[in-house]
């Protein structure tokens, strides 16, 4: 063996601790994913719920094509 690597196996290895054990983060973030995706779920079809408010009026986004299609 050579000097560099008898210093090398002699030296104190570096460990960098984690804040937490590894598999948590993957739990954060099924636990962050999940939260987002109920916030995402609580919106859908809100469009409708609140059809009572405008009635049967034509919106801005209903109109009629008059002329050629683009």
């Amino acid at each position: 063996m050579s000097f560099a690597m008898i210093l090398l196996a002699e030296s104190e290895h570096v460990v960098n601790p984690t804040p937490m054990p590894t598999f948590m983060y993957g739990v954060l973030a099924l636990i962050f994913f999940l939260f987002i995706g109920v916030a995402t779920f609580t919106y859908r079809d809100v469009a409708n719920r609140h059809s009572h408010k405008t009635g049967h009026q034509p919106t801005a986004h209903t109109y009629d094509h008059v002329g050629p299609e683009h």
